[in-house]
């Protein structure tokens, strides 16, 4: 007969592919993964996983146990939730995964309020580009540009966001005159690094004249507004950090406005969960109250 802690090394190793990845995760050594894995395949009598390069990659009866463990897995974390001692004071971590401008810009600066609401609640914030993989539960919940449109996920629009072109005072005075977006071709620009992001929502020149100058990149939007702030080129920046920046100045008002949107995404075994609600209730809230933040351009 298989036991959780078998259940548990499947579900980590599926989730993780490497024995010495999912052996960190649980604390263990990786023989340990390793024999718990044999035990549950010789209980089952059938083999879950198989090895390429890619490391431990699950057969077509290891997908089959991966839908059931993980009702398992949600189940068991929601029986510790309601029944245990802390029940009353939601406990916890909870993986928040964001794009960086909200993450550093306006989530950060409500950690105290959220904490004071719930001080056994345990926030772990990843501000990329990158988008995070909710199925396999690396995430609890991720605020993506665009609504998936497949898997077992919950997802509902928070907010949309405006992006405008910007430069400096200093720029500006310095550097050929920007009255139509032909003139952006003798101008220096500041962008991501194209292959270190995942949502072609942040690919926003290619909305702009085909033969910009690219000088600078970065995948953090704290060096790209520093980069303008220094008078290194111009940039599509959100309206609702820029803004703060009363140096920054708005180029080609009249031409240049791009919106995007904000989407909160949870799998649905997950979003049962109190602690991961509690996070998802506080983050809409404070994302309505300032709605006019987001939509004032």
């Amino acid at each position: 007969m298989f036991n959780w802690n078998d259940l548990e090394s499947f579900l980590v190793l599926s989730r993780n592919k490497k024995l010495t990845h999912a052996a960190k995760k649980l604390n263990v050594e990786s023989t340990t993964i390793s024999r718990r894995i044999l035990r549950l395949e010789q209980n089952l009598q059938t083999k879950l996983f198989v090895r390429n390069n890619k490391g431990y990659v699950l057969t077509d009866s290891g997908h089959k146990l991966l839908l059931i463990a993980e009702r398992i897995e949600s189940e068991t974390i929601s029986i510790g939730e309601n029944f245990s001692s802390h029940s009353l004071n939601i406990s916890g971590t909870v993986r928040i995964a964001m794009p960086e401008g909200l993450g550093l810009d306006f989530f950060s600066k409500y950690l105290n309020e959220f904490y004071t609401l719930h001080p056994e609640i345990f926030i772990e914030l990843v501000a990329d580009t990158r988008s995070r993989n909710l199925l396999t539960k690396e995430i609890d919940i991720s605020i993506n540009l665009s609504r998936p449109t497949r898997g077992k996920l919950v997802s509902w629009k928070l907010t949309d966001y405006y992006l405008r072109l910007y430069a400096s005072s200093r720029y500006i005075k310095s550097s050929k005159p920007i009255n139509s977006l032909k003139d952006l071709n003798n101008h220096k620009f500041i962008s991501y690094i194209d292959d270190l992001i995942d949502y072609p929502e942040l690919r926003y020149l290619k909305d702009l004249e085909k033969n910009i100058k690219i000088v600078f990149k970065s995948n953090s939007l704290k060096a790209q507004l520093n980069a303008v702030s220094e008078s290194i080129g111009i940039s599509l920046l959100h309206c609702f950090i820029a803004k703060k920046n009363k140096d920054l100045k708005i180029l080609l008002k009249n031409d240049i406005k791009i919106k995007r949107e904000y989407w909160i995404v949870v799998h649905e075994d997950l979003i049962k969960l109190k602690r991961v609600r509690a996070v998802i209730d506080f983050l809409t809230k404070k994302i309505k109250l300032n709605k006019k933040v987001f939509l004032d351009d």
